[in-house]
């Protein structure tokens, strides 16, 4: 996932920030906690509040995440 994910945050640069959270490492207890983190992968698309809009669990494609985005920038 992680050449696909780097691939979207790059063509994605000033419209989406990506945040990469280390499921070991435990200063991310408390955004796994926000959030429901159950199993690696996943992928949350939050909105400026902090809301999840959408959740993906397990491998994911472009396309899907892709259209998940136009979703959110369109105006």
């Amino acid at each position: 996932m992680a050449p696909i994910v780097h691939g979207l945050e790059a063509k994605y640069s000033g419209k989406i920030d990506f945040y990469f959270l280390d499921a070991d490492d435990p200063a991310t207890q408390v955004f796994q906690q926000q959030f429901g983190f159950r199993v690696q992968p996943e992928f949350y698309l939050v909105n400026g509040k902090g809301e999840v809009m959408q959740q993906w669990v397990g491998a994911v494609s472009a396309e899907t995440l892709e259209t998940a985005f136009a979703q959110v920038l369109a105006p």
